[in-house]
């Protein structure tokens, strides 16, 4: 005879505070586990097994979540306890998400001139305290694909190495790159070390076959292209 130790733990025995449902209105989405997301959208398990149990048999089958982006309905039926109904369910909410994300990539932000990216980057910039050199990454569209901090600190050759900078845009396929820093002091008027990094980025970025479009220089509310100054 089957005691309760041999039963799988069902939804119900789960506290009503814990349930992926009730977390997630409370918390938000984003601090659910995959299993527990995979178990709001089928809603339930079967007879014998939990939601919870089913959903983590879905992303155990499949390996990777990447993997459950491309399944078809017969992979998905393929699993027990996964019926037609719940199979399209998963694949509805994953075409969802696809078209999502071509969205988010198709509105990237797109850079045709040094205002541009003074304007992109301006409202983050310009009232920082401290030094911060930044990257843009750039794809063949001229579309932002990556944005990051190189380092915070004065702006000297000995610090920002190419290799830092170069090294992030190959891993992002990166087809060039736009620099910015800013000068807390309010004044974008670029210094001798401004342009000679610049310049030892430019060759980096020659040898490299990726770019430097530009090296721009935040001041209050305020900027200076170096290549419009033609220290490119």
């Amino acid at each position: 005879m089957a005691t309760n130790m041999d039963l799988p733990m069902m939804i119900r025995d789960v506290h009503v505070d814990d349930r992926p449902r009730e977390r997630l209105k409370r918390q938000g989405a984003e601090s659910l586990s995959n299993q527990e997301l995979i178990a709001i959208l089928l809603r339930t398990g079967t007879k014998k097994e939990s939601v919870l149990h089913l959903s983590n048999r879905i992303l155990t089958h499949f390996e990777q979540l990447h993997e459950l982006k491309n399944a078809t309905i017969e992979e998905i039926t393929a699993i027990k306890g996964i019926g037609e109904a719940k199979a399209i369910q998963l694949l509805a909410s994953i075409e969802l998400g696809k078209r999502l994300h071509k969205q988010r990539t198709d509105e990237r932000y797109t850079i045709r001139s040094p205002k541009d990216a003074a304007n992109y980057l301006m409202p983050d910039m310009t009232s920082l305290l401290q030094e911060n050199f930044v990257t843009l990454f750039l794809n063949v569209k001229n579309q932002i694909i990556h944005q990051q901090t190189i380092f915070i600190g004065s702006l000297n050759a000995s610090i920002v190495h190419p290799r830092e900078v170069f090294r992030e845009a190959v891993k992002r396929s990166a087809a060039s790159i736009i620099c910015a820093h800013n000068h807390p002091s309010g004044n974008p008027a670029p210094s001798p070390e401004d342009i000679d990094v610049t310049k030892r980025l430019q060759e980096a970025g020659l040898i490299m076959g990726i770019e430097l479009l530009d090296h721009v220089i935040i001041g209050d509310h305020q900027f200076i292209s170096l290549k419009e100054k033609g220290y490119m």
